[in-house]
């Protein structure tokens, strides 16, 4: 069934020595080749509805909201891209006299710019910026760095200074409702979706990615079930306008603008994928031979990739560890 429901198991609890090397690899979760010219980036304004914008250039998609109260952002990109995004924030801006910042999870490529931004901001307010993130995120922050890893040195300006504790926190900013939601053990173990609700939009951060499979980012807390329970949510908040076209706007941590359709259709890819993945389980399939039955094939021109640094077999794994953990 295509609805989410969890899969009963009673498999021995395995050891997960290849995770690290997928948490290594998301350490630099990005969507574009090695080693960017960050010069040549380019970043692209979307208007969503409204007074939101979406901004395209290198790592996640930033949300832009504007209004008399002043500039929410939600996540960062990279910080050798503040000068630009600052630039763009500054084209659409109405009013600066209020910055608040909010961070869907973890990873560099939505949190990097923190510290830069969060600093212009407090030049032009003359107030700290709120950087809003659910505890997980500021627990994964303030861990004790990797001296060899150089994205584990994070500066306490880019830490979450207002982290949320529960599943839920609400705040009206430029005359609308805005919710963030935390989404256990999904992308991550402190993901959020922030849904604007007059505006009817949501910015979801890495559990929506509609070009590529999901990153499971198994090593902070991530797992196949919270994906799709997540997306599952997010389905119960958005709402087609006609003939399932329109309505609520989605803004993925990566790729396109989507609406409802497109998230049903990501929605049903990975919980039959993982319905396949957990039958070759039950069957007592080892990880080598699951990857050899190729239980993504059918989907693999539309989400897989053979190259970068997530693969179709990397997806594929990390299902594979989530369902037999």
């Amino acid at each position: 069934m295509i609805d989410g429901t969890e899969q009963p198991m009673n498999l021995q609890r395995m050891v997960l020595v290849p995770v690290m090397l997928i948490f290594f690899g998301l350490l630099n979760f990005t969507n574009a080749q090695e080693n960017p010219n960050f010069d040549e980036v380019n970043i692209r304004i979307l208007p969503v509805r409204d007074n939101i914008y979406m901004l395209v250039g290198l790592g996640g998609n930033i949300t832009v909201q504007v209004g008399e109260s002043g500039v929410l952002v939600v996540d960062t990109q990279f910080a050798p891209l503040s000068e630009k995004i600052k630039a763009t924030i500054n084209d659409l801006a109405q009013s600066t006299s209020r910055y608040i910042i909010i961070n869907t999870h973890v990873h560099s490529d939505h949190t990097n710019g923190n510290e830069a931004l969060a600093q212009w901001a407090q030049e032009l307010t003359g107030t700290t910026t709120r950087i809003i993130a659910h505890e997980n995120v500021l627990v994964r922050m303030t861990a004790t760095p990797d001296e060899s890893v150089p994205e584990t040195q994070i500066s306490p300006t880019a830490w979450p200074n207002a982290p949320y504790l529960t599943g839920f926190k609400g705040l009206h900013f430029n005359g609308e409702p805005i919710e963030i939601l935390h989404q256990p053990e999904a992308h991550t173990d402190g993901d959020s979706m922030v849904f604007f609700r007059s505006s009817d939009v949501v910015s979801t951060g890495d559990i929506f990615t509609p070009g590529n499979y999901p990153v499971i980012d198994i090593a902070r807390g991530g797992s196949v079930q919270g994906i799709i329970d997540a997306l599952n949510r997010l389905l119960r908040i958005t709402i087609v306008e006609d003939k399932q076209e329109g309505g609520t706007k989605v803004i993925p941590g990566h790729g396109r603008l989507c609406e409802e359709a497109d998230v049903v259709e990501y929605r049903n890819m990975i919980t039959i994928i993982r319905d396949r993945v957990q039958n070759l389980i039950n069957r007592g399939m080892s990880l080598q031979e699951v990857k050899d039955a190729r239980p993504t094939l059918d989907y693999d021109t539309e989400y897989g990739s053979d190259t970068g640094f997530w693969t179709t077999g990397m997806f594929v794994e990390a299902v594979y560890r989530s369902l037999s953990e």
